[in-house]
């Protein structure tokens, strides 16, 4: 049975985030070899959306790569086609506009058994859903080492692809945009999370609603973001007892952390569940690397920093290829923090607990 913590404004409470900063020792040899970023695709125009509207729909998004980019130098950010498939229950219309979620893929992007299959058990439930592509628009395709996959995305890209598909739902007719929430999948729960600070909104969506709600499937909780103001919408977090790539106790003190900054925060953690217990393979032990015993905190600069010293360089240049080169070359300065080995797959007792318990908090917060 999951150990279940949900009260208002108390709670103690994926792909390896490890991938957002590299890896050390011998995982570091997975990236010292990475080729340069692919080519963002051609602008395209968004698409027009109608009352009637579903399936693949672009709109425009953007690339900062790095939390001080999308903040201070926003204009450097790389224009970048955003992309989503979006399922739409069949009573939404433009007579009867319906609540949606915006769901942000794991480091790996939407797997088997997840993304997808999220979307449709929301819009059998009456509640849209956008599935992001964070990798198409950026030149990433399946057949693409996993190494670049999870390097060639940032967790501030998934932000900004989450605000961009706000602003999209927005001027959908059939979605109420006084109803429309982000949820995520590891690196996109990071994502999903991250959300949830009042400077990056007022950044990304400055005369948009912010997201109603948040939900955060397993995303570690390494990287401390020392939130001061929330947008003031709820936080539901997934965990699971046997993941080691996430570290509930520091979990536990960044959700404290963003109660204080306005935010109402609840978890669920599941005692014998691991990472991805939604996915459609078997329960295993992984081979993939991880981060535990860090605490990556950026500074005033908007940099991050590991044991005092920025992990960028003052003076950096914003754009993604010189980003993504300094956090292949990161990994070296983590040192012991990196472990290897996690259990993830398959775990039909969460998935279920969880799939109804989203649906629940949903019901509730979308006034269902």
């Amino acid at each position: 049975m999951p150990f279940v913590i949900a009260k208002k404004n108390w709670s103690p409470l994926g792909w390896s985030m490890l991938c957002l900063w590299s890896a050390a020792a011998g995982a570091q040899s997975l990236f010292d070899a990475l080729p340069p970023l692919p080519k963002v695709i051609p602008m395209m125009p968004p698409t027009v959306l109608h009352g009637d509207t579903q399936g693949d729909i672009r709109y425009r998004s953007s690339s900062p790569y790095d939390l001080d980019v999308l903040l201070n130098q926003p204009t450097k950010a790389e224009a970048t086609m955003g992309m989503g498939k979006l399922f739409l229950p069949q009573n939404a219309s433009d007579k009867n506009p319906v609540p949606a979620m915006v769901i942000l893929p794991g480091g790996a992007g939407a797997i088997p058994g997840r993304e997808m299959e999220t979307a449709q058990a929301l819009a059998d439930n009456g509640i849209a859903a956008l599935v992001v592509d964070n990798f198409k628009p950026r030149g990433i395709s399946e057949e693409m080492p996993y190494a670049l996959k999870i390097m060639g995305t940032s967790e501030f890209d998934a932000v900004a692809d989450g605000y961009a598909a706000l602003k999209a739902l927005n001027k959908h007719p059939a979605i109420d945009e006084r109803r429309i929430g982000v949820m995520g999948f590891s690196k996109g729960g990071i994502a999903a999370r991250m959300s949830m600070d009042e400077r990056i909104k007022s950044k990304l969506a400055p005369s948009q609603k912010p997201f109603a709600v948040h939900v955060d499937f397993y995303g570690p909780c390494y990287t401390q973001m020392a939130t001061r103001k929330t947008t003031g919408a709820p936080l539901l977090s997934f965990r699971a007892g046997r993941d080691a790539s996430n570290d509930l106790v520091a979990c536990a003190q960044q959700e404290a952390l963003l109660r204080q900054a306005g935010s109402e925060v609840s978890t669920v953690v599941y005692a014998k569940a691991g990472h991805d217990w939604e996915s459609n393979k078997p329960r295993e032990m992984t081979d993939r690397p991880y981060l535990a015993g860090c605490n990556i905190e950026f500074n005033d600069k908007d940099f991050p920093t590991f044991n005092g010293k920025p992990l960028i360089p003052a003076g950096a240049n914003p754009d993604r290829q010189t980003r993504y080169q300094i956090r292949v070359q990161n990994g070296k300065a983590l040192g012991d923090c990196v472990k290897v080995g996690y259990i993830s797959g398959r775990d039909e007792t969460a998935r279920s607990l969880a799939g109804k318990q989203l649906m629940q908090f949903l019901k509730v917060k979308f006034e269902l």
